[in-house]
């Protein structure tokens, strides 16, 4: 059976926008994250240049199998197989049909995770018992750490978002079936949500994903991964330097305000763009 992502769902009709709040000045230097390069992978496409910030603390395995494949020049030369305009681009497939995959261990499910109070989750946004926010730049949305206090592991429930940029890994129908296979989605597809294993997303590079070409599969010739590294690994002399806003800080807080002044309905984790310094 092919590994694939649901079907895609339509997308939501967009809410009407009141007027735009003012802009807030540019971050300062201390308004910047600088990610851990081993947890940073640099996917070279022939569109161009994806940067993605994986979450070790939301898919520790996944995570791991998928930096030991990067490592191993796994995913270099892999075609992007099936892509679908508003949702998203698959990839990682040896074959590149989407019925491969590598010679590691299947994955199990990581769609959830515990989130612990020492676990460094940025809140921007509490609703009803919920609270949504970043973890590294992965959109979170968590029960309230006030539950905590009522659980064994004095730890809650959270899930990753499948926002825009966000990187997913591919399955069947069986729930630890992935392995390889890995999907960046082109736009927010709530429908995947606890579904799927979300591993990090691309905070350079969204434009790239956007710019794959479309198809199930493409006509050829196909995009390709034509080389993926992650960044601790690349020699100084070329390693591009990577910064990303901090969530947590004061900056992010202020544009996160200025975004809720600026939309008519309520703002969420993926309505919330984080800017980053790449050169």
């Amino acid at each position: 059976m092919a590994l694939c992502c649901l079907a895609h769902a339509p997308a939501a009709v967009a809410a009407p926008k009141a007027p735009a709040a003012p802009a807030i000045a540019p971050p300062t230097a201390a308004d910047w994250r600088t990610p851990d390069p081993q947890n940073v992978l640099v996917i070279d496409t022939t569109k161009g240049r994806i940067i993605v910030e994986m979450a070790p603390a939301a898919a520790p395995v996944t995570v791991a199998q998928v930096r030991d494949l990067a490592r191993a020049g796994f995913y270099d030369g892999r075609a992007f197989f099936r892509v679908i305009d508003n949702f998203m681009d698959q990839t990682g497939d040896p074959q590149d049909d989407g019925k491969g995959q590598s010679t590691k261990p299947n994955l199990p499910p990581e769609f959830t995770f515990r989130r612990g109070s020492d676990m460094p989750v940025a809140v921007v946004i509490t609703d009803s018992g919920a609270e949504g926010g970043f973890l590294g730049s992965l959109p979170v949305v968590s029960q309230s750490m006030s539950l905590g206090l009522f659980t064994a592991d004095q730890k809650v429930k959270a899930f990753g978002l499948f926002c825009p940029g966000v990187v997913g890994m591919a399955r069947a129908e069986d729930e630890a079936s992935g392995n390889s296979q890995f999907f960046l989605m082109r736009a927010a597809t709530p429908a995947l949500d606890q579904k799927y294993t979300p591993f990090g997303r691309a905070i350079s590079g969204l434009d790239v994903i956007r710019a794959i070409k479309l198809g199930e599969p493409p006509a050829p010739p196909q995009d390709t991964m034509t080389k993926v590294r992650v960044l601790a690994d690349i020699p100084a002399a070329e390693r591009p330097t990577v910064r990303v806003i901090d969530t947590a800080g004061p900056w992010f807080k202020a544009e996160v305000e200025r975004v809720t002044k600026e939309k008519a309905v309520g703002v969420g984790p993926c309505d919330l763009d984080l800017p980053a310094d790449i050169h």
